[in-house]
């Protein structure tokens, strides 16, 4: 564990640096107001934080915990069950690819109508955009185990629930989590947009009223910090993965 976390400090601390060292080039070359250098946005993030973004970055995080939580309870056993059973993925199969590829973003005006702009809107987006991933990943993951796997213990009269802990859970793991990181970044993009309707708190309405006030600050300061939260969330997976799934190099 100490291993992980001293090479992932590493790998932040010199990418940070080679962040910064490229946004205070661009900043003096264009000598801008919107265009602020890392400096003087840290200096306000350092004041501003505590009293008014931590709240925002608060509600944003509940709001995606909440959406992968919901993602995973129902779509981590309907991707296993559809990979498992062909009659269970004949049957879903047609849903699964009528409503993926519809972008969900679309769906906002219906969903805020049905549920309101309150926040079991915001949540349901988000639990559709991870959803549909999960299931489609995991169903692939299992269907590719190959079936001579899953022979000895049959012949040795194996319930379901031993072999999806010795060959379900290992097998589709990995590919679970890539799933969430590739689906991670959408449910991000999407809360931004959506955090700019019918409320007060969220990094999305953080970052467009401070562009409203004219206040470049404060507008960079939230930029950094959802940027923050997108790294916690993705070294989050990171770490998971290294932990659950040692096997793999």
């Amino acid at each position: 564990m100490k291993k992980i976390y001293r090479t992932y400090s590493l790998a932040i601390l010199v990418d940070f640096l080679f962040l910064l060292a490229i946004w205070q080039g661009v900043s003096l070359y264009l000598s801008l107001p919107v265009f602020p250098s890392p400096v003087q946005v840290g200096r306000n993030l350092g004041e501003v934080f505590f009293p008014l973004i931590a709240i925002h970055a608060e509600w944003s995080l509940w709001r995606i915990g909440c959406g992968l939580f919901l993602s995973v309870l129902v779509g981590f056993p309907l991707g296993i069950a559809m990979g498992y059973s062909a009659r269970v993925n004949r049957f879903l199969s047609p849903l699964v690819y009528f409503a993926y590829p519809v972008p969900k973003i679309a769906l906002l005006p219906i969903v805020m109508l049905a549920f309101g702009v309150g926040e079991t809107a915001k949540i349901l987006l988000i639990f559709l955009i991870l959803l549909f991933q999960i299931i489609v990943t995991l169903r692939d993951a299992v269907r590719g185990i190959p079936s001579e796997t899953f022979y000895p213990l049959y012949s040795l009269g194996a319930p379901f629930a031993f072999v999806f802990r010795e060959i379900l859970w290992p097998a589709s793991l990995p590919k679970f989590l890539t799933a969430m990181r590739v689906a991670m970044a959408t449910a991000i993009s999407v809360l931004f947009f959506t955090e700019t309707f019918g409320t007060q708190y969220g990094m999305g309405y953080f970052i467009m009223d401070a562009w409203l006030r004219v206040n470049y600050l404060e507008m960079y300061s939230g930029m950094v910090v959802l940027s923050l939260m997108g790294l916690f969330l993705f070294g989050f997976l990171d770490v998971m993965e290294r932990l659950l799934c040692r096997w793999q190099k």
